[in-house]
């Protein structure tokens, strides 16, 4: 069987129109749209924002605030206050904090608006698709967006801005702050946050409430872990961004009498595999090795594992439809207590004393780690595991992403302060804290895949996908093919074409 027989899948299950399915839906959206005077940005707009008027399309909108014009700044290239930057902020971490010679490169998601996260690039990148195809009409259905967190609060957002009603599904057990938000921002949080059983790794019990909300054909159901929309805007838009920003750092260490730097790999933790798509373009671009990052507690790509974890947002127990295996080159895996022991490391006056004193770390870089979640924490410690693993030098870099900050987790920090220092974080205890996880990283819990380890990953996914799910046998193996992944980007092509058109409808009343 070829591709073209799983159309009908493609369209409904994933995402991937490429044509007007309802027109009355086109419609009705466009007629909504024209009432709150919503435009949607093209994919290659949010990858290149200096391609659009930042002022005529932002004007005054506060950047977390429910504006629809916070369309304009779902990219990388935001600052803290909401106003475009010429290149994404980043921080370039120091062999002194890092203990390799390679510089890393993370570049900040809490610049993007309204959950500060980067999430609501992906929900964006799902849900526009559907809009302009006539899949999903706001004035009908109920968004259902599925997550262990950042998604369901980007997906909320977009689709709050986007004039139609959202629900939020995701595990009980995350952070506080996350669910914090959620009440500020749902309509009816009593009816439209569902809290699943669970934590981090309970993305099966996500998967049941999604199939029995599809009973209601009113409920629309955007899952990241197979919207290729998710895919796709990452190929586009996050593979960009870090690749500007690798260049823009190549540029100044030339400058400064540095070596010419090489891009050796990109790490990223894979959760539902949308940013570590971005991998697809830098690894085509620059070379760069794809590494794959998972909690060691729940060592699924590692081990075919399970288990429970608290790096949240990086989900776990299954591999996402949308994850490029075939196409990943290093899988990595990371202990929760470090990222835990790290964020307070990070976050607390006697950590950051010891790393400015003891450790003669800059003070703008000492500065910038409170921009570090849980999961930016975790890809960092994979990248500094990757360059000790590849025997990376200084004309090597890496490069990852900080979903979010640290500023969504501090009921998650007074939990870790309360079990393991509950004497207060001393002097003592920051460098303890950064000999156990920083001084002394190793590259035990690694795999440098060859291609049965790649074959390996991959066939586990049959068991979510085909067997739990329905997803046709045929397009889970057309997946194994760099082909099919190179054959997807066409369709952002058609859906820039179709955001202008859809676009000039709305502005034609």
């Amino acid at each position: 069987m070829t591709l073209i027989d799983t159309t009908d899948a493609l369209e409904n299950q994933f995402g991937l129109a490429d044509r007007i399915v309802d027109e009355s839906a086109i419609a009705n959206s466009v007629s909504r749209f024209r009432e709150r005077g919503i435009r949607l940005p093209k994919f290659s707009e949010l990858a290149d924002p200096s391609s659009f008027d930042h002022a005529g399309a932002v004007g005054d909108a506060d950047p977390q605030g429910p504006d629809a014009r916070n369309l304009w700044r779902v990219h990388w290239y935001n600052d803290l206050a909401g106003a475009r930057v010429t290149v994404p902020d980043h921080v370039v971490l120091p062999p002194a904090l890092t203990g390799v010679a390679s510089p890393i490169i993370v570049v900040f998601g809490d610049r993007f608006p309204m959950i500060t996260a980067h999430k609501v690039l992906a929900a964006y990148s799902c849900l526009a698709p559907r809009v302009v195809t006539g899949q999903f009409d706001p004035t009908r259905h109920r968004a259902v967006w599925p997550s262990t967190g950042n998604y369901a609060r980007g997906g909320i957002a977009i689709s709050r801005i986007m004039a139609s009603r959202g629900v939020a599904i995701l595990p009980e057990g995350m952070s506080q702050e996350r669910f914090d938000w959620l009440d500020r921002w749902c309509e009816n949080p009593a009816e439209d946050v569902i809290r699943t059983t669970g934590t981090e790794s309970n993305v099966k019990e996500i998967y049941d409430a999604c199939n029995e909300l599809r009973l209601d054909p009113e409920n629309f159901v955007l899952n990241q872990f197979s919207e290729f929309g998710n895919h796709l805007g990452h190929v586009m838009v996050t593979g960009r961004a870090l690749g500007h920003v690798f260049e823009s750092v190549r540029e100044q260490v030339l400058a400064a009498g540095g070596p010419d730097l090489r891009l050796a790999a990109f790490t990223s933790a894979t959760g539902s595999a949308g940013t570590i798509a971005a991998g697809d373009h830098l690894k085509e671009a620059y070379g760069a090795r794809i590494v794959a990052v998972e909690a060691l507690e729940c060592p699924t790509m590692l081990e075919n594992g399970f288990g429970e974890h608290n790096i949240q947002g990086i989900g776990d127990k299954h591999i996402p439809l949308i994850h490029n295996v075939m196409n990943t080159d290093v899988v990595c895996a990371i202990s929760d207590r470090a990222t835990d022991e790290l964020d307070v490391l990070f976050n607390s006056e006697a950590g950051r004393e010891f790393l400015a004193r003891a450790k003669g770390i800059a003070p703008e870089v000492v500065e910038a780690l409170e921009h570090f979640g849980f999961s930016a924490i975790c890809n960092t410690l994979a990248a500094i595991k990757t360059a000790k693993l590849l025997d990376l030098g200084e004309g090597d870099a890496l490069i990852t992403v900080a979903t979010d900050g640290a500023a969504l987790y501090p009921s998650e920090r007074a939990k870790t302060l309360a079990t393991r220092f509950s004497d207060g974080f001393s002097p003592t205890d920051a460098a303890e804290v950064f000999g156990e996880h920083l001084a002394h990283t190793s590259t035990e819990h690694m795999i440098d895949c060859t291609e049965a380890d790649r074959r390996r990953i991959f066939n586990l996914g049959y068991y979510t996908w085909v067997e739990q799910q329905g997803t046709p046998f045929e397009l889970f193996e057309e997946r194994r093919h760099q082909s099919f992944w190179r054959g997807l980007r066409r369709y952002v092509g058609v859906w820039d074409a179709m955001i202008d058109e859809f676009n000039d409808r709305v502005a034609a009343g």
